[in-house]
């Protein structure tokens, strides 16, 4: 049986729909907003409170049966393994949660192509380079929320193009190959450490300022 493939524009559509239903949330799932303000309300201290949240909810997400009760509950626009598409709504969630902790807005479009680009896990300037974005030695948050729509729509591209180089090349992702993104989909683990990686990338970018 031939593999299930999805395109650069059909995994933009996943990432979206699972932005949208982790700053909205789900009856059973706090959005991020409501996330973020459970543990600041919890310790005194931000970084301390950040921290928390990233180890409960990668302890969560690894626990029997957690990934497959949200996964009924997510549809997407496209054929896509419901886990798969979980793991990515958790980690956009707790991206856009310690967003929120930090102080951004994750309604703000420019949070959004940030939350994104922490998914990557890799190189944000980089990034942002291959889009057409034109800046000096560093790039700095203050120039990403001055970027216009237009270019962050792009830039959103270039992030989805970036998970179709990781597993492929041809402009096609093989759902069987994306172990070096989440690992063991058909089988429904959660990428323990990827998702680390992740969250340190997204605590120097909205809690240092550190893009790269």
């Amino acid at each position: 049986m031939k593999a299930p493939e999805i395109n650069q524009e059909q995994v933009m559509k996943v990432l979206d729909q699972c932005y949208d239903i982790a700053i909205k949330g789900l009856a059973t799932s706090k959005n991020c907003t409501e996330l973020a303000n459970e543990y600041l309300s919890r310790f005194d201290s931000q970084d301390i409170a950040v921290k928390t949240m990233v180890t409960n909810q990668i302890a969560m997400c690894t626990t029997s049966g957690f990934l497959t009760s949200l996964g009924g509950l997510i549809t997407l626009p496209v054929a896509l393994p419901a886990n798969l598409a979980t793991v990515w709504y958790m980690q956009i969630r707790m991206i856009g949660a310690i967003a929120v902790m930090y102080g951004f807005d994750p309604f703000d479009d420019s949070v959004r192509t940030l939350v994104y680009l922490c998914l990557t896990g890799t190189s944000i300037s980089k990034i942002c380079r291959d889009a057409g974005v034109q800046f000096g030695n560093k790039l700095t948050l203050t120039l990403v929320k001055k970027i216009p729509g237009a270019m962050l729509t792009k830039i959103n591209q270039a992030v989805g193009f970036r998970f179709i180089t990781r597993a492929g090349s041809k402009g096609i992702i093989n759902l069987t190959k994306m172990v070096p993104i989440v690992g063991g989909v058909v089988g429904g683990a959660f990428d323990f450490a990827g998702t680390k990686v992740i969250a340190n990338k997204a605590i120097k970018v909205f809690g240092r300022g550190e893009l790269d």
